[in-house]
């Protein structure tokens, strides 16, 4: 008799406006999608919905089967919203005044929609439609380059920051747009469901992983992996899912199906690094994310991630971090 509990369901509604960017909502999407396939513990089950049932995309192809605004959300439940163009490919259906009249709804919407239990992720320029909502004064935020400016005259409470990919704050989740959407959508896969599941919906999309938002370096849970040896993969997996664990290249070699000696020499020749030096690796990534996000101590953090001693901890991390653990918390409390 099976005993796997079932999966914990996210209820994603993602909202289509008028004259849709269409890569702002299938790039989240689609991470969505990698995700569900990754792995089964949590499920997202989008639905997208709009004021009207088919809209003109930017690229000039329709979208249809579009279901009405719900009159209400789940708790629990993520509003994603999508940005849109000012000129798409063809010719439009509808008219300007139809499409702000359709705007307009969905900012009546938002106001009503959105509440302590339900998170909102807006893409590109759909950030101006929380804007007009007021949903995003007091909060961190950010648009595409382009409609900064805009945003910070819908939103003169909020604080708008420039040259981020995005921005998370209190259940706020604002992005810069059309690829950004993909970054966003991946952090919030890595908190929902873990890192090893947003690994590997970035793998299979041939991304980058960006970890933070004001960070545009190549994350460290894809460093090493631009490969495609599946019992390099086998290990970095496993090592992904658990890095505190005691991984010695034995058990790495086990995982991987193959010798301590041969696994030493092909991590070399296709990940760049040694066993040792990518396992540490994964563990400042992870000791890292307990810095930002705890407050957990050093002795505490260095336990946490795998090292045998917070001394080994400082070691590796200064190998690989521009500033101390206690500094880099120190300056993120400032802002």
């Amino acid at each position: 008799m099976s005993t796997r509990r079932p999966a914990r369901i996210i209820p994603v509604l993602a909202v289509v406006p008028p004259r849709a960017l269409l890569l702002d909502l299938a790039g989240p999407i689609e991470v969505l999608r990698q995700a569900n396939q990754a792995q089964d513990n949590v499920r997202f089950d989008v639905t997208y919905v709009g004021p009207s049932e088919q809209v003109h995309s930017s690229i000039g192809l329709p979208l249809a089967g579009i279901r009405p605004l719900p009159r209400s959300v789940p708790d629990g439940a993520l509003v994603l919203v999508s940005g849109a163009v000012e000129t798409p490919l063809g010719s439009p259906s509808s008219t300007a005044a139809q499409d702000e009249a359709d705007a307009a709804s969905i900012v009546g919407w938002l106001r009503t929609a959105i509440r302590p239990q339900v998170r909102l992720a807006t893409i590109c320029s759909g950030a101006l439609l929380a804007a007009r909502a007021g949903l995003l004064d007091g909060y961190d935020c950010t648009t595409h380059f382009g409609t900064l400016a805009q945003l910070a005259a819908l939103a003169p409470h909020a604080r708008v920051r420039e040259n981020r990919l995005y921005v998370e704050d209190r259940g706020r989740l604002t992005s810069a747009g059309v690829t950004a959407g993909i970054d966003l959508m991946l952090a919030f896969v890595a908190r929902e469901v873990g890192h090893a599941t947003a690994v590997a919906a970035a793998r299979m999309l041939v991304v980058y992983l960006r970890r933070g938002g004001g960070d545009p370096q190549l994350s460290p849970w894809l460093e090493g992996r631009n490969h495609i040896h599946p019992a390099i993969h086998r290990a970095q997996d496993a090592v992904g899912a658990d890095p505190a664990r005691d991984w010695s290249v034995e058990a790495m070699a086990d995982v991987a199906g193959t010798s301590p000696r041969n696994l030493s020499r092909l991590f070399n020749e296709h990940a760049g690094m040694s066993v040792t030096e990518y396992v540490n690796r994964m563990r400042i990534a992870l000791a890292r994310d307990m810095v930002v996000h705890s407050r957990l101590d050093m002795d505490a953090i260095a336990e946490s991630s795998g090292f045998s001693s917070a001394r080994q901890f400082r070691r590796a991390w200064n190998r690989l971090q521009a500033v101390p653990p206690g500094q880099l918390r120190a300056q993120l409390a400032q802002g």
